[in-house]
C-alpha cells in the first residue's frame, strides 16, 4: 500500500513542500528513509515506531520504505516525524486519505506520540497559503503560524488527536491572531536612558545615531557607561512596522530562537555575542547554513562590547552584511541568503589600559601598543562606522546630582519624527533610513550650500577622509538636520557630523 501526505522543510528563512512517500510491502521488518535525509530523519523511524505503539495503533511487521521528494535537497531536523507516522497509519488504513490532501502536516514526534514544536512555523504558513493547503502542526507553533493570513491553522497536540481530527471523529477550529492589535511594546522590558548620569552629547549621538539608522562606536576608559549606554538604544528605536516584525520573527524561528510562548517579535532585537564568538556564528554557516549573529540582529541592534578583543577575521566578515543588508553563505550543497539589516554599535577602550588621554588617571601603554590595538580595527571597517563617539568617565559631581536626564521616551518622540521625515522622502523607494541611501541618491538628498561645500572639503582634506567616509558624513548631516526638521543641510549639521569622526581625527 502506498500513502502520500505533504509536508514541509525551511531553506533559509523560506519554506518549500516536500511530499512523504510510504510503501509498505511483504517481506521481513524493516524501516529505510530515501531522499537525502540526515541522521535526525533517520533516526525518526525509532520515534514514529514507538510513538504509534504508545497511541494505541499497531506498528506493521513489514517492508517500510519511506521517500522524502524532491530527492536532490538535503532534509534535516525533526520535522518529518508527523508525517511519516501519518503516511503508515493511512497506508494501513487506520486513517481515511479523502481529506488527507488538503493539508500539510508536520511536528516532532515523543515517545509517547505527543507532538513537540519545530522550527520555522511561520515560514511554513507561507508556504502553505501559497500552495492554498490548511496546516497540521504542533500546538505550541500554532499561534506564530496564524499570524498569516489567509491559511487555516490547526494546532495538535498528539499524534491520536491528529488521527481522529482526519477521521472526522475530533473537530477543531482553526486558530485566529489579531495581527492589527499585536502589543508593539513592552516598556517594562525596555531600560531608561534617563538612568544614566552624565554624557549628555553621548547620548545624543545615540538619538542621532537611532534617528537615522546609523552605525556607531564608543570610545572611552573602563567604567564610563559605554555598554550601559548601548543596553538602552532599543528603547529609543522607533516601534517595528508589522512587517518588520514578521521577518524578524521569521528568522528567529528558522534559527530556533523565538522565546516560548512568543508567537511574534514585537521588540527590536538587541544582540550582544561574545568576543569568542567564530565567524560562523557570527555571520551563519555550518554544514546546513543556520542564521547567525547578524541576521538574528535583523531590524535591530548588533552590540560588539569590547571591539578589539574579536579575532580580526571575524570583524572583517562584518562588511558586506553591513554594505548590503544581508548575508550570502554558500557551502558546496547549497547557497543562502539571510537578511542583516541591522545597526551596529560597538564599543572600546582607547588603549590596552584603557586610560589615553583620561586627564585624571595615567595612561601606561606605549604609543606602539596604542596604535596596535587600534590597529585590530581596520580602516574600511571604521569607514562603515558612520559616528565614532569619546564616552569620558563621568565625575563625581554627575554621579550625585537628584537630577535625571530626559527619558528614553522623550528622546524617542523626538527619533520617531525624524523617521517620519525619511519615510515621507523615501515613500516611493525602497529605503527606510538615511544610513541606507545610495550613493546615486546623495547629491539629490544631501544637497549642500557654498559654506557647507568648503567646510566639507576642509575636513575632507586634513582629515584624509575616504569616499565612503564622506558619504557617511554626509548622510549623518542629513539626519541631523531631519531632527531638526530642516529642509537643507546647514553648516551647523554638518559640523556636529564631522566631529562625529573621532578616530579619523586621532589617527592623522
Amino acid at each position: 500500500m502506498l500513502a502520500k501526505v505533504l509536508t514541509s522543510a525551511t531553506l533559509g528563512i523560506d519554506a518549500y513542500l516536500i511530499e512523504v512517500e510510504v510503501d509498505i510491502s511483504r517481506g521481513l521488518p524493516s524501516f529505510s528513509t530515501v531522499g537525502l535525509p540526515d541522521n535526525a530523519v533517520k533516526e525518526s523511524k525509532d520515534r514514529v515506531k514507538s510513538a504509534i505503539k504508545n497511541s494505541g495503533y499497531a506498528f506493521p511487521a513489514k517492508r517500510i520504505t519511506v521517500n522524502l521528494a524532491p530527492a536532490h535537497i538535503k532534509k534535516e531536523g525533526t520535522t518529518f516525524d508527523l508525517p511519516v507516522a501519518i503516511g503508515i497509519l493511512m497506508a494501513e488504513g487506520v486513517i481515511n486519505p479523502e481529506r488527507l490532501s488538503e493539508y500539510i502536516i508536520l511536528g516532532e514526534l515523543s515517545l509517547d506520540g505527543t507532538v513537540k514544536p519545530v522550527r520555522g512555523a511561520l515560514s511554513v504558513a507561507v508556504s502553505a497559503r501559497e500552495s492554498g493547503k490548511k496546516l497540521i502542526l504542533p500546538g505550541e507553533n500554532m499561534e506564530e503560524a496564524a499570524l498569516v493570513e489567509g491559511v487555516d491553522v490547526f494546532g495538535i497536540d498528539t499524534l491520536s488527536g491528529v488521527v481522529e481530527f482526519l477521521n472526522g471523529e475530533k473537530i477543531l477550529e482553526p486558530c485566529r491572531v489579531d495581527i492589527k492589535g499585536f502589543s508593539k511594546r513592552t516598556e517594562g522590558n525596555l531600560l531608561d536612558l534617563a538612568e544614566v548620569k552624565g554624557q549628555a552629547h553621548v547620548k545624543r549621538a545615540l538619538e542621532v545615531s537611532a534617528a537615522g539608522g546609523h552605525n556607531m562606536l564608543m570610545i572611552g576608559p573602563p567604567g564610563s557607561g559605554k555598554t550601559m549606554l548601548a543596553m538602552r538604544l532599543p528603547g529609543i528605536l522607533p516601534d517595528m512596522s508589522l512587517d518588520e516584525a514578521i521577518e524578524t520573527t521569521k528568522v528567529h524561528s528558522v534559527a530556533g530562537a523565538l522565546t516560548p510562548g512568543a508567537a511574534l517579535v514585537t521588540q527590536r532585537p538587541f544582540r550582544s555575542p561574545h568576543h569568542t564568538i567564530s565567524d560562523a556564528g557570527l555571520i551563519g554557516g555550518g554544514r546546513i547554513p543556520r542564521p547567525g549573529e547578524v541576521s538574528l540582529a535583523h531590524n535591530g541592534v548588533l552590540f560588539l562590547d569590547e571591539l578589539p578583543e574579536f579575532k580580526k577575521n571575524v570583524l572583517e566578515v562584518l562588511r558586506q552584511p553591513i554594505e548590503d543588508g544581508k548575508v550570502s553563505i554558500s557551502r558546496a550543497s547549497m547557497s543562502l541568503t539571510y537578511p542583516s539589516e541591522f545597526m551596529l554599535v560597538g564599543s572600546m577602550n582607547p588603549c590596552p589600559c584603557g586610560f589615553y588621554g583620561d586627564a585624571h588617571k595615567e595612561c601606561v601603554c606605549t604609543p606602539k601598543q596604542v596604535m596596535q590595538y587600534r590597529g585590530k580595527i581596520s580602516g574600511p571597517l571604521l569607514d562603515r562606522i558612520d559616528i565614532h563617539c569619546d564616552v569620558p568617565a563621568v565625575r563625581f559631581k554627575e554621579l550625585n546630582q537628584e537630577r535625571k536626564g530626559e527619558t528614553s521616551l522623550e528622546v524617542k518622540a523626538r527619533v520617531d519624527g525624524a523617521r517620519m521625515v525619511q519615510a515621507e522622502r523615501f515613500k516611493d523607494k525602497k529605503i527606510f533610513s538615511n544610513s541606507r541611501l545610495p550613493a546615486r541618491l546623495i547629491k539629490k538628498y544631501c544637497e549642500l550650500g557654498a559654506e557647507s561645500s568648503r567646510l566639507l572639503e576642509s575636513a575632507v582634506d586634513r582629515l584624509g577622509l575616504s569616499a565612503r567616509a564622506y558619504t557617511r558624513i554626509l548622510k549623518v548631516a542629513r539626519t541631523i538636520a531631519d531632527l531638526e526638521r530642516e529642509e537643507k543641510i546647514m553648516s551647523h549639521h554638518l559640523s556636529e557630523a564631522i566631529q562625529y569622526r573621532t578616530l579619523d581625527r586621532q589617527l592623522i
